[in-house]
């Protein structure tokens, strides 16, 4: 049975998979961070690399939300905003420190990942904008919903999530870098792409959230959350 949705909202258990969620959820932030520094083509989209894998960060907050509630959801996000930070300063350092006699690829490290701090503080500023609204967004649809079609929450809230973390995010990591047609090819194919693979991952994604819903005991409703996203608790 999972639990009621009017239970009080600040209530501390211990979750199962809460901890394993989140560590993937950064590690995809991370990763897709680091690969963004290459555009490439595939098919008819050009774009990003990260935008291979960012996607799933949609995923797993919708992920989040849906069985933890917004407040958990928001502190996932924070930690991931605060672990990509990390790794943009640490690379930033490692780019500015002079390199070792007899190591000659300084060059190649900058070139690949010198542009990396201005793509990271892009992706920081798009992430915390686009993972918060596509979280209050589900976490109000589920009540309007009272819990029912979970597609059409996860699916919206994407499309205003993605539209505003990718808009942000091209036009600070790329403007003045990429010419004003791939500018705009990029934005497009980086929105249409991720929205399609969200809605072509719904079926995993309801496979997912029932199944944690399960074995956590947990379906939470943000009747009382405060949904402030700069809170920490």
């Amino acid at each position: 049975m999972v639990n009621h949705p009017t239970e009080r909202v600040n209530s501390i258990r211990p979750y199962r998979y809460f901890d394993f969620v989140m560590v993937l959820f950064v590690a995809v932030l991370i990763i897709s961070n680091v690969a963004s520094s290459k555009i490439l083509l595939l098919g008819p989209f050009t774009f990003d690399g990260g935008t291979i894998l960012f996607p799933i960060s949609y995923i797993f907050g919708d992920i989040l939300t849906e069985v933890y509630g917004y407040s958990r959801s928001r502190r996932v996000i924070w930690s991931g905003f605060f672990c990509t930070a990390l790794m943009a300063l640490v690379l930033a350092i490692v780019g500015m420190l002079p390199p070792a006699p007899g190591w000659d690829h300084q060059e190649a490290y900058m070139a690949i990942l010198g542009i990396t701090p201005r793509i990271v503080l892009g992706s920081l500023i798009a992430y915390f904008s686009g993972e918060f609204s596509n979280s209050y967004i589900l976490a109000k649809m589920k009540i309007w919903t009272r819990g029912r079609w979970l597609w059409t929450r996860t699916i919206a809230s994407t499309i205003v999530g993605e539209g505003v973390d990718t808009l942000l995010f091209v036009m600070i990591a790329f403007y003045g870098v990429l010419s004003s047609s791939l500018l705009i090819s990029v934005i497009v194919s980086n929105y249409v792409f991720k929205v399609g693979v969200e809605a072509c991952a719904t079926p995993v994604t309801y496979a997912i959230t029932n199944f944690l819903k399960r074995a956590e005991n947990e379906d939470y409703y943000d009747y009382h959350t405060d949904f402030n996203p700069f809170r920490l608790g």
